[in-house]
């Protein structure tokens, strides 16, 4: 696994520094144990298992909002709240009756006839990582003290049992993780963990893909025996290992796996979907740059056969000034997930992909006195989109001051089993512990019935 690492600091909500990094997927076949090809024979593996032969079709865009995005200021509005609780924005309507939205998401206000909100989303941590690994894996595990996964994440279980939606694809692709986020495969082994891909920023570039195109892929050190590609431009070094090609009897020694792997990188569907110069500049357009153009990658993922993307649109863990954070991040992450929203729908691919946005937890009904929210895990609302349920509703509600719910409350692991059962998985599937006992793919949860 190659990281690619750049001197620049951010500081998380404790105190944290962290370095950004770009971590790429690499070729076990030319040298570096298991990597890519390691990957997609694990993947084969699970096919021919049979336990799971008839294979989904559907794939999941995990949209994650590290830090805790904010209730009341995105869709459970409470306009006539006190100042302190209803925060500075408005509320507009939207596509589904009865359901405003904040004046920060007009792009998802368009598609939310084909959207459902969980508005009674509750649990009981606020401690950021212990949250976001019960979220992402089902289970609870880490914590700010101790960050180190427990658990698989529901990618890295999908990759397991599932494999990749179409032949020769990557399982699982996940973008600007940055550390913020638990969606590798902890015990079952790196061959689990996602394809990484971008990188986190707090500045004006926030989700913008390294170079914006195909040409940012950057393959590991050791693509043949002589390690001769160290860290260079995938131009480079496409062009070095297509002489290669005919000089070193490696290549001529490639399984069907390895050949697999080699086309992914060469001239497979997933490196083409990754070559955003090839969609129409008019689509480009309406997703706009950063996490727009991300959003855009996601779906040409999903296109190319990948089964679970995740993707993460900044750091929400506004404790102080939250208009001016939410002033700069919501637009950018509305437009992302509304246009993403309409673009499947318009390509007839809806129904089969999930699409979720969500974080940790919401925030604290009362703005601080630094004019922030704090962490609040007892409500939060969920945007849920296709997956093959039943959308254009509002499930649950909070009370006045979006405190907690009122009505239908939904919890992590019922979160968990909405994805799980969208792929075509059940909380009741098990899959093999490292003591070697089966264990279910969640102790509990229920999808909530208003979605089936």
């Amino acid at each position: 696994m190659l990281r690619i690492e750049s001197s620049g600091r951010q500081q998380l909500c404790d105190g944290m520094n962290r370095r950004r990094f770009i971590e790429v997927g690499s070729l076990s076949a030319f040298g570096l144990g298991l990597g890519l090809s390691g990957l997609l024979k694990h993947e084969a593996t699970a096919a021919e298992s049979g336990t799971f032969q008839q294979q989904s079709k559907r794939s999941v865009i995990m949209i994650w909002q590290h830090g805790g995005p904010s209730q009341l200021d995105t869709f459970d509005m409470k306009p006539l709240a006190p100042a302190e609780i209803r925060g500075p924005w408005q509320p507009i309507a939207s596509t589904l009756p009865g359901l405003d939205v904040s004046e920060l998401c007009p792009e998802q206000a368009k598609v939310m006839d084909k959207c459902s909100v969980i508005r009674s989303f509750s649990h009981g941590n606020g401690d950021h990582w212990a949250a976001a690994h019960w979220m992402l894996t089902g289970r609870l595990g880490a914590n700010g003290s101790d960050r180190a996964p427990r658990q698989p994440s529901m990618g890295a279980v999908a990759s397991h049992l599932l494999g990749p939606r179409l032949p020769g694809a990557l399982t699982s692709v996940n973008m600007n993780d940055g550390g913020f986020g638990y969606h590798g495969g902890a015990w079952m082994g790196v061959a689990r963990n996602p394809f990484r891909y971008g990188e986190f920023s707090y500045g004006n570039e926030a989700g913008r893909l390294p170079t914006g195109d195909h040409k940012s892929f950057s393959l590991s050190d050791g693509l043949t025996q002589e390690r001769v590609m160290n860290r260079v431009a995938l131009q480079n070094q496409m062009d070095q290992l297509k002489r290669k090609i005919d000089t070193f009897s490696t290549f001529d020694q490639l399984d069907d796996v390895d050949s697999q792997a080699l086309d992914i990188l060469m001239s497979g569907r997933t490196r083409e979907a990754f070559n955003l110069d090839a969609e129409d500049q008019k689509t480009r357009d309406r997703y706009g740059e950063g996490w727009g153009e991300q959003a855009l990658l996601a779906r040409r993922l999903v296109e190319a056969g990948v089964r679970f993307v995740s993707l993460n649109t900044g750091y929400w863990d506004d404790h102080s000034n939250i208009k001016r954070g939410l002033d700069a991040k919501m637009p950018r992450h509305d437009r992302a997930v509304g246009v993403l929203i309409q673009d499947l729908a318009d390509r007839g691919m809806l129904d089969d992909t999930l699409v979720i946005s969500a974080g940790e937890f919401g925030r604290t009904p009362k703005i601080n006195g630094n004019a922030g929210r704090d962490h609040w895990p007892q409500a939060q609302s969920i945007l849920l989109s296709g997956g093959g349920y039943r959308h254009g509703q509002v499930i649950g509600s909070t009370n006045a001051n979006a405190e907690y719910p009122t009505s239908r409350p939904v919890g992590v692991e019922d979160f968990c089993a909405i994805v799980y059962r969208a792929l075509g998985l059940n909380v009741d599937d098990t899959i093999i512990d490292p003591s070697g006992r089966p264990v279910h793919l969640l102790p509990s949860g229920v999808v909530p019935r208003e979605l089936i």
